[in-house]
């Protein structure tokens, strides 16, 4: 065969691969969205006073936890869910646009974002998913900002750029003009100088100790961990695709590589594109 057939096949193999998972992750997605039905049949439309009006509470509550300012949180919710209206938030309760790691339990939901196709969290209830940005902030290159004190918005939304939160020049202008357009300041709380010391000492305790499992906890991942977006033929067999290894298959599905190769009656760790290997027992 000549190298360009050959460079023209492996190119149709790519493509029928990435169409095949495309498929998979908008299956994966409707199932997401017809759960998420199910359970809220009459979800709300918010307005974004009625936003601020449904999640202040939880802002607050994050904020005199950690010292975020609750207008802060509330802006990026406004911002990054078009105030819930997004599908994410609607069908992911992702307020946030936090994506998949290593590490992270649930299920998932795939959107175009940096990458096609990148797995972004799905919560049970949206307090989850503002419970969780308190979380994603607790790290080393945000550290420098919990030492602001509580209510200074202006220096927050300033340091979340610098950090690399937003790659947006304008990010900090954003959310300090919906901050000031809606008035979230008013969420935000002074505290003393005993109370500033004792939160910042709990918050740097935390994030030191999240500091060794960085990669870990903050490194986005293709597919979510527990929740692969594989569409099994007859519930039970995996269609190997292209740049799949029996190693990558046995993670994606939770199985190591030797039973899944006693499953398959397989002697080595070759495979093919196309190849059906079973996966579930």
């Amino acid at each position: 065969m000549s190298k360009n057939k050959s460079l023209l096949l492996l190119m149709l193999v790519i493509a029928l691969g990435s169409a095949c998972k495309s498929r998979q992750y908008s299956r994966n997605n409707k199932q997401i969205e017809k759960d998420a039905k199910k359970d809220n049949p009459s979800p709300i439309s918010y307005t974004t006073v009625s936003y601020i009006d449904a999640f202040k509470g939880i802002a607050i509550e994050e904020m005199n936890k950690y010292g975020i300012p609750a207008s802060i949180t509330l802006a990026q919710g406004i911002l990054e869910s078009g105030s819930g209206a997004s599908d994410l938030a609607k069908y992911a309760n992702n307020h946030f646009g936090i994506k998949c790691t290593s590490d992270w339990k649930g299920k998932a939901y795939y959107k175009d974002d940096d990458q096609r196709d990148d797995c972004f969290r799905v919560y049970k209830d949206p307090r989850e998913s503002y419970k969780d940005h308190s979380e994603f902030l607790k790290r080393k290159r945000y550290a420098a900002l919990f030492e602001l004190d509580k209510n200074d918005y202006r220096n927050w939304a300033i340091g979340l750029k610098n950090a690399g939160y937003a790659t947006n020049p304008k990010y900090p202008d954003l959310l300090i003009n919906l901050i000031e357009k809606y008035q979230l300041y008013q969420y935000d709380q002074s505290e003393s100088e005993r109370e500033k010391l004792a939160r910042e000492d709990k918050v740097f305790k935390e994030i030191n100790a999240n500091i060794p499992n960085e990669k870990k906890l903050y490194t986005p991942v293709n597919v979510a961990p527990k929740d692969p977006p594989a569409s099994l033929e007859n519930g039970k067999y995996h269609v190997v695709q292209a740049g799949e290894t029996l190693y990558k298959i046995s993670q994606l599905y939770k199985i190591s590589v030797d039973d899944l190769k006693a499953l398959n009656q397989l002697s080595d760790n070759n495979i093919k594109v196309g190849q059906k290997l079973m996966v579930v027992k």
